[in-house]
């Protein structure tokens, strides 16, 4: 494996209630508050992270339509060893609730409901 590779979560805070455009998922509502997103990369980790802070970037994966909005703000980023699977197992371990079924998880191959979790006001 890469040495630039690795699991990594963003955790985001939405300040107000927004239905969006999310690519092929369509219109998604989602409420105020915190969310965590979990992410992987094979290489590239620390452009991948950079590209998501970034507010001029061609929107792609489904984490870009989201933090397109100007309410949504990265508050910190957590960075963990790559393993097979473990970006699946590291979004099982969250406590909270998917709010849109397929988010970041559209090449899941282990059952996700999502790679992004609403974890509450």
């Amino acid at each position: 494996m890469a040495e630039n590779s690795g699991l990594y979560q963003l955790h985001i805070t939405l300040s107000d209630t927004e239905t969006l455009e999310i690519g092929r998922l369509g219109s998604c509502s989602f409420p105020k508050g915190k969310y965590i997103y979990t992410g992987s990369a094979k290489r590239g980790l620390n452009a991948r992270i950079e590209r998501h802070k970034r507010n001029d970037k061609k929107l792609h994966w489904h984490i870009d339509y989201f933090l397109a909005t100007e309410t949504a703000k990265i508050t910190s980023v957590e960075i963990f060893k790559f393993h097979e699977d473990g970006e699946c197992v590291l979004n099982q371990s969250i406590e909270g609730k998917h709010v849109v079924n397929g988010f970041g998880a559209s090449d899941c191959r282990n059952g996700c409901k999502s790679h992004f979790v609403f974890v509450g006001k």
